[in-house]
Order: C-alpha cells, then structure tokens, then sequence
C-alpha cells in the first residue's frame, strides 16, 4: 500500500487527550504566540483527514470548521448524512468498515497521505498495523483523569524514535515511527 497514515496529536503528561467530558481546554493554557508546533506544515502535506464521532462533534463546537481544504472521513456507526450537512460547505463522508477497507478506497480515490485523529482511530489504525507515524506532543500539565490517548491494545507497540523538540513553554514533541 503507498498510502501513509499519521497521527499528529497532544496529550497531557499523564498520558490524556482531553478531560472526562471531552473538554480540551487544558491545551489553550500555555502557548506561545505564533507558534503552531509544526501543524499547519503537517497539515499542507496530508489529504484527507479521519477521525471519529466524538472528535467531529467536538470540532463542530468551534464555530468556523478548520478543515476546508481536505476531504475528511468520520468513522462512526450512528451518525448519518443527515445528522450533519449544512449545505455541502464541508466534504465531509462517513465510514463504518475496517481502516485496511478504509485506506484501499482512499488509496482508489487518489489519496496518499491521511491524518488520523482522536484517541480511538489512533488506536484502530495502530491494532490493524496501519498507522506509519505518530507525532506526539506532549503538554506540561497532569490531568489526573480524562479520556486516554492510548485505549487497549492487544500487544506491545515497539516504536522507533525519530526526532523530538522541546519548546519554550515546556511542550516536548516527539517523533516516531512504528515497529509494525
């Protein structure tokens, strides 16, 4: 497949991507002006973006949709096409089969490199062996609780360490590739 699947997410020290109720407050807290760690260049180079119900209900709640360059897929077995169109100003498409069905039809359609975002699809693609890079940042703060970035997998994921860069304000952003 010549399909590539990065992850590019933050999580808190203790290993969470947002609070109990979904909440990513915690993550406007300590940045630094003008810096957007790396995202905007990631983002140039992907084409389409996955993520779940809970993370597109969540960027729905941000008022203007951040997306509009890219195709992006939402993995989900309740939402139907109804649920959220406003118009056709988002291409937005929703999937509910395997990330190994997912990547052949975007692969068909084209695409080379996809954003997966959100704990749970980081972890699908993970358990399927799918997932090529994963930039994690990771933010200066213990929540205590919350939604973990990393669920249940069924083996140890051995990764390779690419690169890491700390920042000004304490944010430590590692790269890695994935031992699969």
């Amino acid at each position: 497949m010549s399909i590539n699947v990065s992850a590019f997410i933050a999580s808190s020290l203790d290993g969470f991507i947002a609070r109990e109720d979904g909440t990513i407050d915690w993550l406007e807290e300590n940045t630094l002006p003008g810096e957007d760690f790396g995202y905007a260049n990631f983002f140039a180079g992907i084409d389409v973006l996955v993520i779940g119900r809970k993370t597109f209900e969540t960027v729905l709640g941000f008022g203007e949709w951040p997306y509009a360059s890219k195709k992006v897929v939402v993995l989900s077995h309740s939402l139907n096409n109804e649920s959220f169109l406003d118009g056709g100003k988002r291409e937005v498409k929703l999937f509910s089969g395997s990330m190994a069905d997912l990547l052949a039809s975007l692969e068909e359609a084209g695409h080379r490199h996809v954003y997966a975002d959100g704990g749970q699809v980081i972890c699908s693609f993970i358990r399927e062996g799918l997932l090529d890079e994963l930039i994690l940042t990771r933010i200066p703060v213990l929540l205590g609780g919350g939604i973990p970035l990393f669920g249940d997998l069924p083996v140890d994921v051995r990764l390779n360490h690419v690169s890491t860069k700390i920042y000004p304000n304490g944010y430590v952003q590692s790269r890695y590739t994935l031992k699969i």
